[in-house]
């Protein structure tokens, strides 16, 4: 009996009700990069002093231009994908669209004229867009057309090149042309289980939740995922930069298909925004235009900061493939463009 009461007595505290544990604070890459930028500004001249290298200052400050420059605008997307997931019923956008995907692509990509953003700012919105029952074929075809096609990019190209007029229509042509051709190809060849499951899952939402309450959660929950891989691909962008010599490309000044070949491989690894890249092209005037108008078109469409997005946000399997063929298509739109428009390979 006593050995039975003492049984009960020892098993009584373990079998009853745990205490429920206190909520823990949850930290994402997002906190981590705001720390870290805070903390490069605060600590600047230190750091200066002890990495005092030339190839280290280079790199740090191609991290922080690209992470700053590109945060805005991927704000304004998380701002967009909210207001769409909050705002818009899936069954306007139905309406809006044309029924069959092969019309709906190139509207999608007339579409992306009106949102002024780099890359950054429109894979978020693709990914809302597909949320809400748009066709991937669709949303992607507008991924590529915003950053490109917009009226920011259009003016800066424009006044980049101010004795080449034909070359803002020519980026015009060829990143639309890219667009609208990814789209068809990913109606015809793509395949729904290559997009990660979590990309076309919607947050759960509460029955009698208010419309503001999940515009603020979907803007901060797509911040904090994109955040992230924002800074992976910074960080790609600014050791390329110091580890490629600008000196290669005082060599092939006279080399239309090397140029070519060369400037789309940069576009890919400097990562520049869409807004700046112009600029960027038309001081590289040792190069014929048809190898910059390449770098501009290949720009917005792929680069390691936007592939790194793609596959945080859609997954690796996605990038795997996307990234790949959108960098072949983009080479072959810009260089059809370039002869169309610009009048041949110069």
């Amino acid at each position: 009996m006593a050995g039975v009461t003492i049984t009960g007595e020892i098993r009584g505290p373990r079998s009853g009700p745990r205490r429920p544990r206190a909520n823990r604070i949850k930290v994402t890459s997002l906190e981590v990069l705001c720390v870290l930028l805070v903390l490069a500004l605060v600590l600047q001249n230190w750091l200066n002093q002890v990495l005092d290298v030339p190839g280290l200052r280079t790199g740090a400050t191609v991290f922080v231009a690209v992470c700053v420059q590109a945060m805005p605008f991927l704000v304004l997307g998380v701002l967009i994908s909210g207001a769409i997931a909050a705002f818009v019923p899936a069954s306007m956008l139905r309406k809006v669209l044309p029924r069959s995907t092969a019309l709906a692509v190139p509207v999608a990509g007339l579409a992306g004229v009106a949102l002024p953003g780099c890359e950054c700012a429109s894979v978020p919105v693709a990914r809302r867009l597909m949320q809400q029952g748009v066709p991937p074929a669709v949303a992607l075809s507008f991924l590529l057309a915003a950053p490109a096609v917009n009226p920011i990019v259009l003016v800066a190209t424009a006044v980049a090149f101010p004795g080449e007029p034909k070359m803002m229509l020519a980026r015009f042509v060829g990143s639309m042309l890219t667009a609208v051709v990814m789209g068809w190809l990913w109606t015809r060849l793509g395949r729904a289980e290559w997009i990660a499951e979590r990309a076309l899952r919607k947050l759960p939402v509460r029955e009698g939740t208010s419309r503001w309450v999940v515009f603020a959660e979907t803007a901060r929950h797509d911040l904090a995922e994109a955040g992230g891989f924002l800074v992976i691909g910074g960080l790609t962008a600014a050791a390329l930069n110091v580890l490629v010599p600008s000196s290669w490309l005082e060599s092939i000044g006279g080399q239309v298909a090397l140029g070519i070949a060369v400037m789309a491989l940069l576009a890919v690894i400097l990562a520049l925004c869409s807004e700046a890249d112009a600029f960027v092209a038309a001081s590289l005037s040792s190069l014929p235009l048809l190898p910059r108008l390449v770098f501009l078109v290949v720009g917005p469409a792929v680069d390691v900061k936007l592939i790194a997005l793609q596959a945080g946000t859609f997954g690796r399997s996605f990038a795997a493939r996307f990234a790949p063929a959108t960098f072949v298509v983009a080479v072959c739109c810009a260089v059809l463009s370039g002869v169309l428009v610009l009048g041949g390979f110069r």
